[in-house]
């Protein structure tokens, strides 16, 4: 009952105020980290792209960019380890380029904590046990974000992410926080084992 009560009403509204707070309190370092980026990587300053969220509805997330957009001669984008710069590099190690997702959160599109929202893409590859990661809001940290970010399989964190589906409560989430918290600080599982950031997800990472 009281578990239920939490994952239907009282999460959202955590989320809300806490959102707001944090926009609010961020607010001089979000100006300031815009103003890096615009320096450093160039513009536009925000990376927008669709995800898919709760019932697989479709949404806009906001974060701040850490690639250039360097191209081949054949106007190609280059590999995300080539465009991925020392300056990029610190703010997905740090997470800060996930800031701008307050503003998700804000919005009902995100939760704090859920399954990370993934391409719109990957949504026909899913098979039914994948796809139940779309029961809930996704969210800026998750399960699988705290046990081995893009370090983990494909499989791995899909288990991650349903188990969490089955077993959200408030105080899941306070502990996922916490380890995020230590997992940010130590700058661990920023990338797979063979890539700068995770390999697409298809046929062969099932």
């Amino acid at each position: 009952m009281l578990r239920d009560m939490y994952k239907f009403f009282l999460k959202r509204l955590l989320d809300f105020v806490l959102s707001l707070l944090a926009l609010l309190i961020l607010f001089p370092l979000l100006v300031v980290l815009g103003i890096l980026v615009r320096v450093f990587l160039g513009t536009p300053v925000l990376f927008v792209q669709q995800r898919p969220g709760v019932n697989e509805k479709i949404f806009k997330l906001y974060k701040f960019r850490s690639m250039t957009d360097r191209k081949d001669i054949e106007g190609n984008l280059l590999p995300d380890e080539e465009r991925l710069t020392r300056f990029g590099r610190f703010l997905r190690a740090s997470s800060l380029d996930e800031l701008p997702e307050l503003v998700n959160i804000l919005k009902g599109d995100m939760s704090i904590v859920g399954p990370r929202p993934l391409l719109v893409q990957y949504l026909d590859r899913y098979n039914n046990f994948q796809k139940r990661r779309h029961e809930v809001r996704p969210g800026i940290t998750g399960l699988a974000q705290v046990n081995g970010r893009n370090a983990l399989s494909w499989k791995k964190k899909f288990q991650y992410d349903v188990w969490y589906v089955d077993h959200v409560s408030f105080v899941q989430d306070v502990k996922i926080i916490l380890q995020t918290i230590r997992v940010v600080l130590s700058h661990s599982d920023i990338s797979s084992s063979t890539s700068a950031t995770m390999e697409e997800f298809g046929e062969a990472s099932k």
